[in-house]
């Protein structure tokens, strides 16, 4: 599926800032690169570990897809956690690298910079590099420092320690975001950081009823280190979008007061998507909209009605992009994302 949309990543920036824009813009936290082989029948996935001209060769094919989908920015992260020497708690249920305040002394801290910048540098110049005319990207270093110290320590371990170790329970988060904010400093330094328009990282802090931690404690070890973050970005000139899944609406008003400009995540058996433009689109943008469930088992006749629905409910009020409410992972079936971005398309077109 083609598209004859010419690029503007000003659309984006405006959403962002919480304008309308004069064409709605199009916006996905991830798209799994297996998603993006089967749309364009063409293998590319396996490139991004290659050599330098095999990432040259995976950025291109990466960009191109964006473009030809109708996406004026490119979303691309490299997570911190994955930098972080014995991570893999949260996303492989590996054993925690650490346990014990033994464990915290010990632990490398600052030799993350340097890995996650050597590994991952590279790439943030090869994209740059790749970008189509018009388009600019959307993303930074990925993870917030509530997913980076589940990876090394688990959530479970994390909870038993607010309770068994409250002191190194607080220092976990207070070593972790000081290492957050340098790394994120040095990127926004960083001749590549031109090629965002947008900045993000993803923190999911909740569930579908809760808060994963008490918001209490959100309050106090991780939204200062967001600010800091926040702070670095609008000194950058760069609008800010938080990612963040869950029933996080405890602490929705200190993340607008820390400075979030737009935020997506969004989850239909939380609340609807017009709740969240309803009750915070006077002050942020939404991104989104389009429940991950409905992708995975609506026909397509369902799911254009559905994004119909919310373009009504949303394109009027404010800063609004249009996507699905987490990300497009590889299972999700073909059919229902280009199901999705046909009916979106559809109507951007009317706005031409």
């Amino acid at each position: 599926m083609q598209h004859s949309f010419e690029p503007d990543y000003r659309y984006v920036v405006q959403a962002a800032r919480n304008i309308r824009p004069a064409r709605m813009p199009l916006y996905e936290h991830i798209i799994a690169p297996e998603i993006m082989e089967r749309v364009m029948n063409e293998r590319f996935a396996a490139l991004y570990d290659g050599d330098e001209a095999d990432q040259r060769e995976f950025f291109r094919h990466y960009c191109a897809f964006w473009k030809a989908m109708g996406y004026d920015t490119v979303s691309f992260e490299c997570i911190i956690s994955s930098a972080m020497p014995g991570s893999g708690s949260l996303y492989s249920h590996s054993a925690p690298a650490i346990q014990n305040r033994a464990d915290f002394e010990a632990y490398p801290w600052d030799e993350i910079e340097r890995i996650f910048f050597e590994r991952y540098a590279p790439k943030y110049a090869l994209l740059q590099e790749a970008l189509p005319e018009g388009m600019k990207a959307i993303g930074g270093p990925g993870n917030g420092v509530f997913e980076c110290v589940q990876d090394v320590v688990s959530y479970e371990s994390l909870c038993l320690l607010s309770y068994d170790d409250p002191e190194l329970y607080a220092d976990l988060f207070k070593r972790c975001g000081e290492v957050f904010v340098r790394i994120w400093q040095r990127f926004l330094a960083q001749p590549y950081a031109d090629a965002y328009c947008v900045h993000r990282f993803g923190d999911d802090l909740g569930f579908r009823t809760n808060t994963l931690i008490a918001p209490d404690e959100i309050r106090a070890h991780l939204i200062p280190t967001y600010k800091q973050v926040i702070d670095a970005v609008h000194a950058a000139g760069k609008p800010f979008l938080l990612h963040c899944c869950g029933a996080i609406f405890p602490v929705m008003e200190d993340l607008i007061a820390a400075g979030i400009d737009a935020k997506h995540s969004n989850e239909d058996q939380i609340a609807p998507f017009s709740t969240w433009v309803n009750d915070y689109g006077d002050r942020i943008g939404n991104f989104g909209g389009i429940d991950l469930n409905l992708l995975y088992f609506a026909d397509r006749a369902a799911i254009r009605e559905a994004v119909a629905s919310v373009i009504r409910g949303s394109v009027d009020r404010g800063g609004f992009a249009l996507g699905s409410g987490n990300s497009i992972p590889d299972y999700i079936p073909v059919e229902g994302y280009l199901a999705m971005i046909e009916a979106a398309n559809e109507f951007r077109a009317t706005q031409i």
